[in-house]
């Protein structure tokens, strides 16, 4: 898999505590995702979803893991932009 790699801040809104991740970009993924052990270890504040989501993989096979039930929504920081956004949480 390739992709670019950059340094960004994700504020937890609940707290405005914010913390440097890697982030990768140009994934291949169709959306923002981040894993759930990481949102846990992080201490996110998970947001339940009204609809779960089904994951595919790349070659469009259902992936086996659970579907998103949550979100995670934060502050992303890079250089000079600030953005709340909202993010699937994932099973690994």
């Amino acid at each position: 898999m390739k992709g670019v790699t950059v340094n960004i801040g994700l504020e937890r809104i609940n707290t405005q505590e914010r913390i440097m991740v890697d982030a990768l970009l140009d994934s291949g993924a169709t959306g923002l995702v981040i894993s759930l052990e990481f949102a846990r270890r992080k201490r996110f504040k998970l947001k339940n979803i009204k609809r779960s989501i089904c994951v595919r993989n790349i070659d469009g096979i259902l992936n086996k893991k659970k579907p998103i039930e949550h979100t995670v929504e934060v502050n992303v920081y890079y250089q000079r932009h600030r953005e709340k956004i909202e993010i699937n949480v994932i099973c690994r």
